[in-house]
């Protein structure tokens, strides 16, 4: 049996010239600047004027990404661990909060027990959320330019978890080859029927009230990951009016935001998009030990051939990306009002080495099979392309920078400058280090002790049925009896 391949880690590479070699060597394209510029030099911290949301600019160049924490109460609402994350969003400085965390439309949608649920008799938690969040942002950096604020919605489809954070309750958009075993969908009645849809765009049309009630600026149409909204726009095998051809495969999209409008809700838009999916991997078994898995191997999809079951993925070849599609749907959503797409790959659930590169794998993980900065670069790339095509009024957000650690602030300035993207989401990175980009930006010096190192704890958590947070660098979670918990789950082989 050989080993797992091994890869130079981040804090390994000492100098930005050394980070720009180990990239070169791998043959990746990946800009990276060798100062950090300050103030108002800083490419970073210009604002977004060309595009207005909800009355507001967006006051910089950096983003939180929606980061759930697993740890709502059982009826929707946030707690107090909701309520603490929301003000460290705040202190970020970042000019765009998109989305938050993804929030339920209904509450059979969940993708834990413990998720928010957006609904009336939890709109004055979700405006608290709100508020914590601005004031902590006033309270860090000032008046004068509030943070744009989102909400997130979603149906996890496929993923549902809605009871029990160990017992799979999946809906579907259409029978997958490849991840109905996995997911536990056995029956065509876990498919939605196209008379149940109505219903369901009716709950996205009410959520999106409430977050105009509550105070959000935008909301976020969820596309992204395998949920279900992404996973209508693979749904070339389903019959009917919402499978097929790309019209019917957006139309959810298009119907929704049409009864949005049609309610009168002046709210502006949002889309987080997976702009390519590969096959699902798993860990290949001749290099894996009990609990050691191997590196990831893609599933055998031979005989899946056409590959007709993920969207932005080649036809004939499904490891490998095909943009006509997306560029396709980003204009589309430009021709609908949307103002913001932001743009992600793949699904945590089953290729994470595509949607979040990282050093160590989650508990349900597998080893990466690639460097992972090749798994950045790959995302930096495909928004460089979509960016290139984008319809006027829309800004694009990118994701995957949190594995370059220190070189975030050098890359993530350098992409904004050469015009590759309009903005820099940060996910994981929000959960340690909040400030990250704040503190580049305002002194042009980073704490490494609160640098994510990818170790996936935020990951493996809620995977084994416990609350997200950074439990390595951040004292609080450390602290939690949960943190002895996630311990024990990984001396016993889960990660």
């Amino acid at each position: 049996m050989s080993a797992p391949a091994s890869f130079p880690r981040i804090p390994s590479l000492k100098t930005v010239a050394s980070f720009r070699d180990h990239a070169t060597a791998l043959g990746l394209e990946l800009p990276c600047d060798e100062a950090i510029l300050t103030g108002e030099s800083s490419p970073l911290a210009q604002p977004i004027s060309e595009v207005i949301v909800n009355g507001k600019m967006i006051a910089n160049r950096w983003a939180v990404q929606p980061m759930e924490g697993w740890d709502g109460t059982t009826t929707g609402g946030p707690s107090e661990e909701t309520r603490r994350r929301w003000r460290r969003f705040g202190e970020s400085g970042a000019g765009l909060v998109y989305g938050g965390e993804a929030m339920a439309v209904v509450p059979e949608g969940r993708a834990n027990p413990n998720q928010l649920i957006i609904d009336q008799r939890n709109r004055a938690g979700l405006a608290e959320l709100r508020e914590a969040l601005l004031a902590a942002y006033r309270d860090r950096h000032g008046a004068g330019h509030d943070p744009v604020i989102g909400f997130q919605l979603t149906h996890s489809g496929r993923f549902c978890k809605p009871r029990d954070h160990h017992r799979l309750e999946p809906r579907v958009a259409y029978r997958h080859p490849l991840l109905d075993r996995r997911f536990q969908v056995a029956s065509d009645t876990q498919v939605f029927a196209d008379a149940e849809i109505e219903g369901l765009i009716q709950a996205y049309v009410r959520a999106a009230r409430t977050a105009w009630e509550a105070g959000a600026d935008f909301v976020d149409l969820k596309h992204c990951h395998g949920y279900l909204l992404h996973e209508f726009l693979s749904a070339v095998t389903r019959p009917g009016a919402y499978g097929g051809s790309f019209e019917n495969r957006t139309r959810i999209l298009r119907e929704i935001i049409q009864g949005i409008r049609a309610d009168r809700n002046p709210i502006d838009l949002g889309v987080r998009l997976s702009a390519f999916d590969f096959v699902p991997f798993r860990p290949d078994p001749a290099q894996s030990q009990p609990g050691k898995p191997g590196p990831g191997i893609p599933e055998d999809y031979a005989h899946c051939l056409p590959y007709r079951y993920g969207f932005g993925v080649h036809a004939t070849n499904p490891v490998a990306w095909d943009l006509a599609e997306s560029i396709e749907f980003m204009k589309l959503c430009g021709s609908l009002g949307v103002k913001i797409l932001n743009l992600t790959a793949g699904s945590p659930y089953y290729n994470p080495h595509i949607q979040r590169p990282a050093a160590y794998p989650p508990s349900d993980g597998y080893q990466p099979p690639e460097d992972p900065l090749a798994g950045v670069a790959r995302q930096i790339e495909m928004v460089r392309q979509l960016h290139a095509r984008k319809p006027p009024g829309m800004v694009l957000v990118g994701s995957a920078y949190s594995y370059l650690q220190e070189y975030l602030p050098h890359v993530a300035q350098a992409v904004v400058r050469e015009g590759w993207t309009d903005m820099v989401g940060l996910g994981r990175m929000a959960l340690s280090y909040p400030a990250l980009l704040a503190d580049a930006v305002g002194t042009g010096r980073l704490d490494p002790r609160l640098i994510c190192r990818t170790f996936s704890d935020c990951t493996t958590a809620p995977r084994n049925g416990l609350i997200s947070g950074c439990f390595p660098l951040d004292k609080y979670y450390a602290a939690k009896p949960a943190a002895a918990q996630l311990k024990a789950i990984k001396r016993g082989g889960g990660a």
